[in-house]
């Protein structure tokens, strides 16, 4: 096969365009640097590919695609190109394992469509294991990254309150907006059982930053932003790194391999081009991997040589380890309460205006570290699926179906807990030798296990589910089987989209694969800035700690290269 090589070197490579690759091309560019950015999928056009007021007659299955299977991706209104399976891009489960691994191939990658749910990691999760001697403690603390998450909140913007919550620490915050009625009364509940419940914190503007509009209250933040008003690497990250005339973004790049020199430093990338199937290559300095925690382990991991015979950086053999995702359960019921409110529309942004923050935290419990809830309920828009429920219940059909689906409508609350999984020698990727991709690459094996840790957290959620509901007059509807594959309504490892850990961060190079700065002890011109160096997987969502992570990364690696040390 030919290869076509680039005939220029630049100064850095970076692989993937999400949450750390976006941040990476900001920083790097605005500090002089020449970058070529390879992404996966297509550019995005926002105007023309996101759904955000599509209504669901304007599709001819209201959105769930033909006999439903949309349904599994969230729907056909959601930001485009991503799946938890891709035509050509398979993955694969050891026996008796089951992993879900959701992928976005475009521009901005899953920034396009998360949940916007931004929270600081906590000085505790960084320090975690001194506390309770499970796993390890990170090679920072949290005063280290606190400056970029200052940074990071204030330019994304993410709204918020004090709140001098130990287990959930104060930023930079944009006024929060007021909870909706069926938060208020939530709200109301956990003040009786003692329960901290506070504003969320989302990054959704409710002012306006850098020409950026607020929100507007349509409530679909799931389906891509047209006004950019809430957080995506294609909106906010991509256009000033471009402005800097600086940024090469190569598009539709399959990255197969990083490519090493005999003095075992990167030299560069060697991708495919998805159009023409032909390979071609990018020579770099320095190589920066976002392509996501378990695509880039599987980078890695392709990336042999003789110099590194097991894969790129990993002479620790940790690439790939300490797989960790989310532990969720969800959980919801009936409010009486809710059914004598009026018709109403209160959208709001598309995520919760309150949440209850990691809680049980000062207490002893029969798990370890701890979950937070995410709340919702009252009156949205409805979609297909929304009285699925109901029609389990009810009989009939017709029009008094339809009437009881009227009654019901806008009278349930619903929470989701996310928690904390340790990592665990029975969950990790691996390459799978025996099936490659459409383009040739070898794909990813995955191994998981739940814990009795997580199976106990899963089951202290549904108690608080219940008890909430209850004390609210409710009645608590979720079933849920203690226990089979899923006990306790816990969620398939993946289904939480929070998968870190592949590529650690920590001080000892014999169990960890990067230093404190997110660079590879064993290549120094090779950064990982994604979810795979995040040591610990707390109850917080990921995604800003990846922001301020790849900040920090990127400023030690301007610094680096002026000096002429990479």
């Amino acid at each position: 096969m030919q290869v076509i090589r680039s005939p220029k070197t630049c100064d850095v490579c970076i692989i993937g365009s999400g949450a750390g690759g976006g941040m990476a091309a900001k920083i790097l560019t605005e500090g002089g640097l020449n970058v070529v950015m390879l992404e996966a999928g297509p550019q995005v056009y926002p105007e023309k590919d996101f759904k955000m007021l599509a209504w669901p007659y304007e599709f001819p299955h209201r959105g769930a695609g033909v006999g439903g299977r949309a349904r599994a991706n969230f729907g056909e209104f959601l930001a485009p190109n991503g799946a938890w399976q891709i035509d050509g891009e398979p993955y694969t489960s050891a026996p008796g394992a089951n992993f879900q691994w959701f992928r976005s191939r475009i521009v901005g990658g899953r920034t396009n469509h998360w949940g916007r749910i931004a929270l600081r990691f906590a000085p505790i999760d960084f320090q975690s294991a001194t506390r309770d001697g499970l796993g390890d403690d990170w090679p920072i603390t949290y005063e280290d990254l606190a400056p970029y998450y200052d940074k990071t909140e204030a330019y994304i913007g993410v709204f918020g309150s004090k709140e001098n919550v130990s287990s959930a620490p104060d930023g930079v915050f944009l006024p929060p907006p007021k909870p909706r009625c069926a938060e208020i009364l939530i709200k109301k509940a956990c003040d009786k059982l003692n329960i901290i419940c506070i504003p969320a914190r989302l990054a959704v503007l409710t002012k306006s930053i850098n020409g950026r509009a607020p929100c507007h209250y349509c409530g679909q933040c799931g389906r891509g932003c047209i006004t950019g008003s809430n957080f995506s690497s294609s909106q906010v990250l991509i256009p000033p790194a471009m402005q800097t005339g600086r940024l090469t973004l190569v598009t539709g790049a399959m990255a197969r391999e990083i490519l090493v020199g005999q003095d075992g430093k990167v030299t560069g990338v060697s991708y495919i081009d998805k159009a023409t199937r032909a390979e071609k290559r990018v020579n770099a300095r320095a190589v920066v991997v976002a392509a996501s925690a378990c695509e880039s382990a599987r980078l890695l991991l392709n990336s042999k040589s003789p110099q590194f015979p097991d894969g790129l950086a990993n002479s620790s053999g940790a690439v790939g380890r300490y797989l960790t995702d989310s532990v969720g359960s969800d959980g919801g019921g009936h409010i009486p309460a809710l059914a004598k409110m009026p018709p109403h529309n209160h959208d709001g942004v598309g995520g919760n205006h309150l949440y209850i923050p990691r809680w049980k935290f000062d207490r002893k419990n029969d798990f370890p570290r701890g979950y937070h809830i995410e709340i919702g309920g009252g009156r949205d828009m409805p979609g297909v699926g929304m009285f699925n429920g109901m029609c389990h219940r009810e009989e009939g059909y017709g029009l008094a179906l339809k009437q009881r689906a009227r009654e019901e409508y806008g009278t349930s609350v619903y929470f989701s807990g996310r928690g904390e999984m340790l990592p665990n020698p029975d969950t990790y990727c691996e390459i799978d030798h025996n099936v490659v991709d459409q383009y040739g690459i070898p794909v990813l094996r995955f191994h998981f296990k739940w814990t009795e840790h997580e199976l106990r957290q899963a089951k202290d959620m549904q108690e608080t589910f219940r008890a909430i509901v209850e004390t609210m007059g409710g009645e608590y509807r979720t079933k849920t089987a203690i226990d089979g594959q899923y006990p306790y309504g816990i969620f398939e490892g993946g289904k939480i989209i929070h998968e870190v850990g592949t590529a650690r961060m920590g001080a000892d190079p014999k169990t960890s694969v990067l230093n404190a700065y997110c660079q590879a002890h064993d290549v120094k011109n090779l950064f990982v800035a994604d979810g795979a160096p995040l040591v610990t997987n707390p109850d917080k969502n990921p995604t800003l700690t990846i922001l301020a992570l790849s900040w920090r990364a990127s400023e030690y690696l301007l610094a680096e290269a002026k000096k002429g040390n990479l």
